[in-house]
């Protein structure tokens, strides 16, 4: 807003519409904290057995495509602000899916453990 305010001409009355400002913010929060949780989500999927880790690396292609149309979808209509956006977004899923690897059992651990 300070910035808006300097360059604004000093004739013009500058009015801001208080429920666009915050309909901007509680929707960029939202994108924004939903793509903090995708490791978590990830990971989840993965040891509840819902999607194994190589399904998720085929569907890495996708992701990254999905995660630039969400960035476009979810902020400001410049490059900088869908940037800023996709790629953490992108980079979370990488870690999500390493986290998993880590986390997950083998499959040979668990048959065996399920003989006995």
């Amino acid at each position: 807003f300070g910035f808006m305010a300097k360059v604004a001409p000093e004739g013009v009355a500058w009015m801001t519409d208080i429920e666009k400002y915050l309909s901007f913010v509680m929707t960029t929060f939202i994108a924004f904290g939903v793509t903090f949780e995708v490791p978590v989500i990830v990971i989840v999927l993965v040891q509840m057995r819902i999607v194994e880790l190589a399904t998720l690396r085929e569907w890495r292609p996708y992701v990254i495509v999905g995660a630039f149309v969400v960035g476009a979808i979810f902020t400001p209509p410049d490059v900088v602000s869908q940037l800023m956006l996709a790629i953490p977004l992108c980079l979370l899923f990488e870690l999500g899916m390493l986290m998993a690897r880590f986390i997950s059992k083998p499959k040979a651990a668990e048959q065996s453990t399920d003989v006995v």
